[in-house]
């Protein structure tokens, strides 16, 4: 892969977080992986399981504990020049989970949209406006949406705003942090499909964060799975879903509802026992081995590597 290809590079990626007087909490714990420009990187995993964290390490909204963040071939972990992180703050955006927490209620939809142009751009008032209603318009939404409120709006109009102020800014790389898990199963398929339209008209490229695999499956090009922290999995999205490698893996994929009552009925899924480590106090050796059911002495020895094992297709198992 050409270097030119690469948008983002992350390098054994971890962040801690202090609990109490002597205890840590591996949130992200040595995660790697590469996004391509132009493409969508899916990564799913139970909740709590570090998905979250890891983007918004990336972002730099929260300090890595070590590690590397390339982006655009510029190392970007630990203390920027204050132009630098403004630039990048510019290029790479987020659109957060809750579409009713994170719009300032005291401000106007135009003001939300327009307040990302005013750190970032020389612009005055009737651009910023002009640039407010087109994207108004791009996002599904009339003009006279800008005079309202959010508490005006419903989830999904919500939702649609915070994807506009992502892009008033004209970044390349967008983290959506699980875009869709606070909205109604009716809405939820319009904002992925505008995310896709909008990636196509503007390529971007993006980190597309969930634990609802359909919705994973149908706009990643590539997926990796997490689990207590680390990447366990990582692979082409249709090579993935169709051959999983990792118990885990394939655990979550088998849970997965259908629409054809006969292949419910058959179906055999595969069933996960016992509950997840406490993420403080992590077990040696595979952090899955305690679920796992063909686990061996190997397993609870060392800590598999997350390594190749056919083309593109990455698995932390000592058994595959």
């Amino acid at each position: 892969m050409a270097n030119s290809d690469v948008l983002l590079e992350v390098n054994n990626l971890c962040k801690n977080f202090k609990v109490g007087r002597k205890d840590v909490l591996k949130a992200v714990d040595n995660v790697s992986f590469v996004i391509k420009r132009g493409e969508t990187l899916g990564l799913v995993g139970e909740s709590g399981c570090g998905k979250t964290t890891c983007g918004r390490t990336i972002l730099k909204l929260y300090d890595s504990t070590s590690g590397s963040i390339v982006y655009k071939g510029k190392e970007m972990s630990g203390n920027l020049p204050q132009k630098e992180l403004l630039e990048f703050k510019k290029s790479a955006q987020v659109i957060f989970q809750d579409p009713y927490s994170c719009l300032d209620s005291r401000m106007t939809i135009g003001e939300i949209i327009a307040e990302g142009m005013t750190v970032h751009f020389n612009y005055s008032k009737k651009e910023r406006m002009e640039k407010v209603n087109e994207l108004l318009g791009k996002i599904g939404l009339t003009s006279d949406y800008a005079a309202r409120f959010p508490h005006e709006l419903s989830g999904g109009q919500r939702q649609r705003v915070g994807i506009a102020r992502a892009l008033a800014v004209d970044p390349d790389f967008i983290v959506c942090d699980e875009p869709i898990s606070a909205l109604d199963v009716s809405i939820q398929a319009q904002i992925v499909n505008l995310l896709i339209k909008l990636q196509q008209e503007n390529d971007l490229t993006y980190m597309f964060i969930s634990h609802d695999l359909s919705m994973v499956k149908h706009i990643s090009d590539r997926v990796g799975v997490m689990y207590l922290g680390s990447l366990v999995e990582l692979a082409p999205s249709d090579m993935l879903f169709d051959n999983p490698l990792h118990q885990y893996t394939k655990a979550l994929i088998s849970a997965i509802p259908t629409a054809d009552p006969d292949f419910e009925l058959t179906r055999v899924r595969t069933k996960l026992e016992g509950e997840v480590p406490s993420p403080i106090n992590q077990p040696p050796g595979c952090k899955f081995r305690k679920r796992c059911a063909l686990a061996t002495g190997i397993c609870s020895e060392e800590a598999p590597d997350l390594r190749e094992v056919s083309e593109n297709h990455f698995v932390a198992c000592h058994l595959v």
